[in-house]
């Protein structure tokens, strides 16, 4: 899986551009097709678009070298691990749709198994490093 790595980032890289670009074209459209209320900034929105679609360009430049840049990668996994504990929080609360789920699946969760095996050879790679 260690071959697969730049593969993995360059796939997070261009759907978090993509994604980033569409919520600051259409901002609304997601709250739409989940049924749920506007928020009454939108721009608050577009700045969480605007954010997913910076970490694409880390993940690009991180694919050059994985094991190197995890730090990349260790900050992108938080934000996708803390993303689902927010959702489930909102959930809770009823202030979001379950529909909204799918931005997590597709946003975060996919994300998990891919980035931790590349944090997982890098810790590896910086044991056999000290052993040297």
């Amino acid at each position: 899986m260690k071959n697969y790595h730049p593969l993995f980032l360059k796939l997070a890289a261009l759907y978090n551009i993509i994604w980033g670009a569409w919520i600051v074209i259409f901002p609304l459209q997601i709250f739409n097709m989940t049924g749920m209320k506007a928020p009454l900034y939108p721009e608050i929105w577009q700045c969480v678009g605007m954010i997913v679609g910076v970490y694409g360009i880390g993940y690009y430049f991180a694919s050059k070298s994985p094991l190197i840049h995890w730090p990349i990668v260790l900050v992108g996994l938080l934000g996708k691990i803390f993303g689902p504990i927010g959702f489930l929080n909102a959930l809770i609360l009823e202030r979001f749709s379950p529909l909204f789920g799918w931005v997590i699946l597709t946003n975060d969760l996919i994300w998990w198994i891919p980035f931790g095996n590349i944090l997982w050879h890098a810790w590896k790679n910086s044991q056999e490093r000290k052993g040297q």
